[in-house]
């Protein structure tokens, strides 16, 4: 990502929206704060622009591998040791903390965090809303659903925008052509369709892989047309079988192997700074297929109960979240999308993207956040979505059948789950 030195010149007109600098001096707090790559970039920009503000208070940054911290992070909430005071927790796993019963309810006093709720992107805040109601975390970045596509190849392919993101039907025919023509892979993995459509058509308060009472979806007809769509997609050759984020799926994007690629509108950033950046020009950016949104990831911050400096935490955890320059920091240092609405109506928004051929992408990743439904999470999203996808990869790579294996998938999750 980008270096995150040039946001430091806001210090100033951050310090002036809050209102003056600290007059006084007070007893040194020391706040420690556990994050991860690349999220802690955040928190190293905001460091000295939050010191503007509070001469008092040392910030302590902790930050391990991502998988490394959220064990961490697990092990800490069960055995009360070495407990910081903000915790960083991405979305993939914000549903396991939100139901550990051992983060701060910020709906509550002395945080009363709903009172500002329409400040933020809607779909964020249920986010981290746990099954009892309690707000566990406040949201403070998204990642809208894109579909990114290398023009050149579809170019070659004589394939549009509008043929490709007209149905999920035209997506898999455009990928047939594209494959043709150029030898490039449509999608890396069959697994994208199945993740975006079983988000498809969902309404505010809905649940992805259960339903308000707690019972599994997964036998639903949605569940069953994301894996036809799968499947069709493996049918005509048109994924890699690649797993994001690995080093093969890494190289495809250097050699020209993938074409297309459904991700959270960060994915520009990687593409620019690690993932393409010889590509610059050649990528664009759309909304899916067939009119779905949804979201990619998403980072959030948690204030632990054992914590030591709860309103010191709180304070900091507001600075991050709802100060619109802080938000514009980290969308122009590290290509954060801010989940705060007021930072989504800056001009910086409708800047064209030197990397997407001058696109003004943002807008229309600021359009989906806008149609992202507002989905409820479930403690046992993460069991059902492991389920999912074994039975996925069955239908894929042994050509099970589709309604046993969903039949087997809802059965073992309600066999797991045992509510």
């Amino acid at each position: 990502m980008n270096s995150l030195s040039k946001p430091l010149f806001l210090a100033a007109a951050i310090v002036a929206a809050f209102g003056a600098h600290a007059q006084e001096t007070k007893p040194t707090i020391t706040l420690n704060v556990s994050s991860f790559p690349d999220l802690d970039r955040g928190i190293k920009s905001a460091i000295p622009l939050y010191k503007k503000l509070h001469p008092e208070v040392e910030i302590k940054l902790t930050s391990l591998a991502y998988p490394d911290h959220h064990t961490a992070m697990t092990t800490i909430l069960a055995t009360g040791s070495n407990v910081p005071d903000v915790m960083a927790i991405d979305n993939g796993f914000i549903g396991k903390f939100a139901e550990s019963g051992g983060l701060e309810d910020l709906s509550k006093p002395p945080y009363n965090a709903l009172a500002q709720r329409d400040k933020l992107a809607k779909f964020a805040v249920n986010q981290s809303t746990n099954s009892a109601g309690a707000l566990a975390a406040l949201p403070v970045d998204i990642g809208p659903g894109a579909l990114f596509y290398r023009k050149d190849l579809l170019d070659k392919a004589g394939v549009t925008e509008a043929d490709m993101t007209k149905s999920w039907e035209s997506y898999i025919e455009s990928g047939k052509k594209v494959k043709a023509a150029t030898g490039a892979y449509m999608l890396a993995n069959a697994l994208d369709i199945k993740d975006i459509y079983i988000r498809s058509g969902l309404k505010d308060g809905d649940g992805i892989y259960f339903d308000k009472k707690g019972n599994s979806l997964v036998s639903t007809p949605r569940f069953e047309k994301a894996f036809q769509l799968a499947k069709a997609a493996r049918t005509a050759g048109i994924d890699g079988k690649i797993v994001a984020w690995s080093n093969e799926w890494s190289e495809s994007f250097k050699r020209d192997k993938i074409a297309t690629q459904m991700m959270g509108g960060w994915l520009a950033g990687h593409l620019n700074n690690w993932l393409a950046p010889e590509s610059k020009g050649k990528w664009r950016s759309a909304q899916l297929p067939n009119g779905a949104y949804g979201f990619w990831g998403g980072s959030f911050y948690a204030i632990p109960k054992q914590g030591k400096n709860k309103q010191a935490a709180w304070d900091f955890i507001q600075f991050l979240t709802f100060n619109k320059e802080m938000q514009l920091a980290s969308l122009k240092g590290q290509d954060s999308f801010p989940v705060l609405l007021e930072a989504q109506k800056d001009p910086f928004i409708d800047e064209p993207m030197e990397y997407l051929g001058g696109q003004k992408a943002r807008q229309a990743w600021r359009t989906a956040a806008e149609k992202i439904p507002a989905t409820v999470i479930d403690k046992f999203d993460p069991v059902a979505e492991s389920v999912v996808n074994a039975e996925l990869d069955k239908v894929l790579e042994q050509n099970k059948d589709i309604k046993k294996a969903l039949a087997d998938a809802q059965s073992q999750i309600k066999r797991r789950v045992r509510r």
